[in-house]
C-alpha cells in the first residue's frame, strides 16, 4: 500500500471539509475612535492615537484570524493511485465484496442487515452503488456504522475508515474507471 499517497489524499479530503469561516476585526474594521482620546503632551498619561487601538477595550485585534481556505492540491495521478492502493489493500485483506444490486427490488433495511450478518461483514462498512440503484442505497443508508456512496462521490477517507467494502456489479466498472 502506498501509505504516503493515501495520507496525502485523506489529509486533502479532510481539509476540504473545513469551513474556514472564523474571523475577527482589525483596528481598521472596528467602528469609532476617530480623534485622539487626549492631547499628546502635558497630561502625564501615555500618548494615545485612537480608542480603537489594540490595547483598548473595544479596540481591534492585532493580527486577526480571517476567512481562509484549507484546501490542499493533490495531483490527479496521486489521487488515483491512493484510491487504487486502498481498494487493492481491501482486496488483499479479503474485505472487498461484490453485491448483486438486483437482489433489492424494493428498499429494505432489514434485508440489508441480514445480508451483513450472513456474509459476516466487519463494521464499519462502505457500500458503493450506482446512482440508479436507489433501492440498494436506501436499504443500507440507515444502518449504524455503514456508509453509502456512489462511485463518483467515493472518497479515500471513507475507504480507509471502512473495515469492509461492498460494491454492486454496476458500480464496479465506474469505480475501476475512476481509480485508473
Amino acid at each position: 500500500m502506498k501509505a504516503h499517497l493515501v495520507h496525502e489524499a485523506v489529509r486533502a479530503e479532510l481539509n476540504a471539509r473545513r469551513a474556514g469561516t472564523r474571523g475577527a476585526k482589525s483596528r481598521g474594521l472596528v467602528s469609532g475612535g476617530r480623534s485622539k482620546p487626549w492631547r499628546q503632551k502635558g497630561t502625564g498619561r501615555a500618548r494615545q492615537g485612537t480608542t480603537r487601538a489594540v490595547q483598548w477595550k473595544g479596540g481591534g485585534v492585532a493580527f486577526p484570524p480571517t476567512m481562509r481556505s484549507f484546501a490542499l492540491k493533490v495531483n490527479r495521478k496521486a489521487a488515483r493511485a491512493a484510491m487504487r492502493s486502498v481498494l487493492s489493500a481491501h482486496v488483499q485483506a479479503s474485505s472487498f465484496f461484490i453485491l448483486d444490486g438486483t437482489a433489492f427490488a424494493e428498499p429494505s433495511t432489514k434485508r440489508a442487515a441480514a445480508l451483513i450478518a450472513a456474509r459476516e461483514l466487519t463494521l464499519p462498512l462502505v457500500v458503493i452503488a450506482d446512482a440508479e440503484e436507489e433501492t440498494v442505497l436506501k436499504s443500507f443508508r440507515n444502518l449504524d456504522r455503514v456508509g453509502v456512496a456512489t462511485p463518483a462521490e467515493t472518497e479515500v477517507t471513507a475507504l480507509t475508515w471502512a473495515r469492509s467494502v461492498c460494491v454492486t456489479e454496476k458500480a464496479l466498472d465506474a469505480l475501476q474507471r475512476r481509480a485508473s
